[in-house]
């Protein structure tokens, strides 16, 4: 009987001990201090701060080496050059005919040529004159003297169809340009044909002398001739 109590005594005594054991070591895990953030910085009330995941770190720092602007098309491709101004042109004077050449027969039908014209674009022309000239004929055994006139050179009248005499010069020396006068207008640009044609006396002389076409802007004509060209010529004896 006496020895019952002491053992509920000691049994009491340690089951307290082991409660306070117990007690104990709870409040030391619930105290305990939270682990630190992965990123160093310290969290609130105990939830980890965010993190900035790979990718978007990666997009960051390609728009931090981006530049600022981009060049535009205009700036980076350079303009192309202004095409250079064509050089202005002059009057053109050309001479045609059956054959390329004028054959005659003193006393014999008159045979046909055009002069065409051909205007420049350098300017327009308010007095264009074409004139005609032709070296004296060094004639052959038995002619006789050259009349005053050894040749009948005409043009055909667009208007009427008739045929109008001009002048022909005969002389071994160049007339000034300036001493010739009248002449009709051509535009720039502008082209116009004339019909010509030309004749041997009977009693001319006879030989091979080219004839000189001269285009003589009769306003402005110190500069000389504005264009020139000739045909090749031949006048030879009937029999």
């Amino acid at each position: 009987m006496y020895v019952r109590p002491r053992l509920l005594i000691a049994s009491a005594v340690l089951a307290a001990s082991l409660t306070a054991c117990t007690g104990q070591s709870h409040t030391k895990t619930g105290s305990a201090a939270p682990a630190p953030s992965p990123t160093g910085t310290p969290s609130v009330s105990g939830t980890p701060a965010p993190t900035a995941s790979p990718s978007a770190s990666a997009s960051a720092s390609v728009q931090a080496q981006a530049p600022s602007s981009t060049p535009s098309a205009a700036a980076a491709r350079p303009s192309a050059p202004a095409p250079a101004a064509a050089p202005a042109t002059r009057p053109a004077l050309s001479v045609d005919t059956a054959g390329g050449r004028l054959n005659l027969v003193r006393g014999g039908p008159a045979q046909e040529f055009t002069v065409t014209l051909r205007g420049g674009s350098g300017q327009a022309y308010r007095h264009l004159l074409v004139a005609f000239q032709m070296e004296p004929l060094p004639g052959s055994p038995g002619d006789l003297p050259g009349p005053a006139d050894p040749y009948v050179l005409e043009r055909r009248d667009p208007a009427t169809g008739s045929w109008r005499r001009v002048d022909l010069r005969i002389a071994t020396d160049v007339l000034p340009a300036d001493l010739y006068e009248g002449g009709t207008a051509l535009g720039q640009g502008a082209v116009r044909t004339e019909r010509y044609r030309l004749r041997a006396t009977v009693t001319g002389p006879t030989g091979s002398s080219p004839l000189m076409v001269y285009a003589v802007d009769t306003d402005h004509a110190e500069g000389g001739p504005a264009a020139r060209s000739s045909l090749a010529h031949t006048t030879r004896r009937l029999v």
